[in-house]
């Protein structure tokens, strides 16, 4: 799975980021970051609402077997769409980055979880119980898929940004 996306232009934002910098255009340099953001907010949106539809499939419980509420009342979709997060940066290496900030999972919910979602397989322990795992399906490559249908929309978008603060500097 691919952690985070970066969206950029290297050499054309590098390079214009230097030119900002230089000519001191405050109003450009903010102007610039948020279209930038703006250009990556429907990837945000698309990963966020992919997450919180994913169909997560089990097995179900046996003739016999014993089972219960779950022990916590937080929605596990919904805490991974929460965490789904953006940053800009038009200094040093700039461009555009959506990615899982992982500090805002629950601490009960492990690092790589999220990874085994994107491989559309999810095993874990019953309840906590070492001994007792379990196995949901979900459908492969949820994150993967949702990046790649954005990536052209957004290398377009940036670079028509891009050339739009060019000449408003020149």
């Amino acid at each position: 799975m691919v952690r985070d996306v970066r969206i950029t232009g290297t050499g054309q934002l590098l390079e214009l980021s230097a030119r900002l910098r230089r000519a001191g255009h405050n109003n450009i340099r903010s102007s610039f970051a948020r279209r930038i953001r703006r250009a990556a907010e429907p990837l945000k949106n698309d990963l966020q609402t992919a997450i919180r539809h994913l169909d997560i499939r089990s097995q179900g419980r046996g003739a016999g077997k014993r089972g219960g509420a779950s022990p916590t009342t937080r929605p596990l979709r919904s805490s991974i769409a929460e965490a789904i997060r953006i940053s800009v940066r038009t200094t040093g290496d700039p461009g555009a980055r959506v990615w899982l900030d992982r500090s805002r999972l629950p601490s009960d919910i492990p690092a790589g979880l999220v990874d085994r979602l994107n491989e559309g397989r999810l095993r874990h322990p019953v309840f906590g119980n070492r001994r007792r795992w379990a196995q949901q399906n979900a459908t492969p490559g949820w994150w993967d898929r949702t990046v790649r249908s954005h990536t052209d929309r957004i290398t377009r978008e940036v670079a028509r940004v891009t050339d739009d603060v060019r000449r408003r500097i020149e």
